[in-house]
C-alpha cells in the first residue's frame, strides 16, 4: 500500500518536474562544495565598494572642513591685528638722563653722551666721561661699524666734538686757585692780545707747561690752556669746580677764533648738566 502511495507520488511528477529538481539539487551540491570561495569573493568585493565610497565621503568632508579651518584662521588674524598695540617701541631700554652722583654733587647726565658704556648708570661714580657735537651741544650719534681704511681717513677730519669729563676732585687745589697762584710761576711775563678781547701767554719752555699757552677773557669769562699746533692739532683744556666735582672741558684749540661761542657752549653745559647754581 504504501508502495503504491509511492509509486503515486512519483507518478504524480512529470518529468520536467524530476529534471527541474534534480538540476536545483545537483546546483546546491555544488555550491555547498564552493562555498567558502564563493563568501569570500563575495566579501572582498564588498569591501571594495565600501572603501571607494568611505574615500569618496571622506574627500566630500575633506573640503568643508579645509574651508572651516581657512576662516577661521583668517578670523584669529584679523582679531590679532585689531588688538596688537600700535604705539612705537623704543629700541632702547636705557633713559635718555641719569642721576648721577660725583664727589657728592648730583649730576643729571644725558644718558647717549656719556662714552664709556660702563659709566652709563646711575648712582654714584668716581668719573664720567662725556661728548657733545658743537655748536650743537646735542649727544654725538652711536658709533658706526668701519673698515680699517675707514678708520684712517676719520682720522685726518676735523674734530667736532667738545669733551667733557666731570670727576671727584678729593678736596686738590682748584681751578682759579691753580691759574692764581701757580700758573704764574711758569708763564712769560708779556701778554699778547690773540682774538677779539682774548688775550694769551704763553708758558716758558723746560717748565712742566712748556710748549702750552694760557688764554684768558672776562666777557664771557673763559680760561683755556692750550696746547700749540705740531704733528697733531693743538687742544685746549677748561676747568671749573663744582662743590665736590671738577668739570675739565677740551676741544681743538682752532676753536678759539669763535671763542665767544665755545665759553657760552661751556657754560650751557653746564647749567644742563647740574642746574644754574653751577
Amino acid at each position: 500500500m504504501a508502495d503504491g502511495h509511492a509509486s503515486m507520488a512519483r507518478g504524480s511528477l512529470n518529468p520536467c518536474q524530476v529534471v527541474r529538481k534534480l538540476a536545483i539539487a545537483g546546483i546546491f551540491r555544488a555550491d555547498s562544495a564552493e562555498l567558502p570561495g564563493i563568501w569570500f569573493m563575495t566579501f572582498f568585493s564588498t569591501a571594495q565598494n565600501i572603501a571607494r565610497t568611505s574615500r569618496g565621503r571622506s574627500q566630500g568632508h575633506l573640503l568643508p572642513i579645509l574651508a572651516g579651518g581657512a576662516i577661521a584662521v583668517g578670523a584669529v588674524a584679523v582679531v590679532a591685528y585689531l588688538l596688537w598695540p600700535t604705539w612705537d617701541t623704543d629700541g632702547s631700554s636705557a633713559p635718555t638722563r641719569l642721576p648721577v652722583s660725583i664727589g657728592g654733587t648730583l649730576f643729571n647726565v644725558p644718558t647717549a653722551a656719556i662714552r664709556m658704556k660702563i659709566q652709563r648708570h646711575s648712582g654714584p661714580q668716581e668719573r664720567v666721561d662725556l661728548s657733545f657735537d658743537f655748536p650743537s651741544l646735542e649727544p654725538p650719534e652711536a658709533p658706526k661699524h668701519v673698515s680699517a681704511d675707514a678708520v684712517v681717513e676719520e682720522a685726518v677730519q676735523p674734530i667736532d666734538r667738545i669733551f667733557l669729563s666731570v670727576a671727584a676732585h678729593h678736596d686738590t687745589l682748584a681751578p682759579d686757585m691753580l691759574v692764581r697762584t701757580i700758573y704764574p710761576r711758569y708763564l712769560d711775563q708779556a701778554s699778547t692780545p690773540a682774538a677779539d678781547g682774548l688775550a694769551l701767554r704763553a708758558f716758558r719752555d723746560g717748565t712742566p707747561y712748556g710748549g702750552e699757552d694760557l688764554f684768558v677773557a672776562d666777557t664771557p669769562n673763559l680760561t683755556a690752556r692750550c696746547s700749540r699746533d705740531g704733528k697733531t692739532p693743538g687742544m685746549c683744556l677748561s676747568e671749573r669746580r663744582i662743590d665736590g666735582a671738577d668739570l675739565t672741558f677740551r676741544f681743538p684749540r682752532d676753536w678759539l677764533a669763535q671763542w665767544r661761542d665755545v665759553a657760552n657752549a661751556m657754560d650751557r653745559l653746564t647749567v644742563e648738566l647740574h642746574g644754574p647754581g653751577g
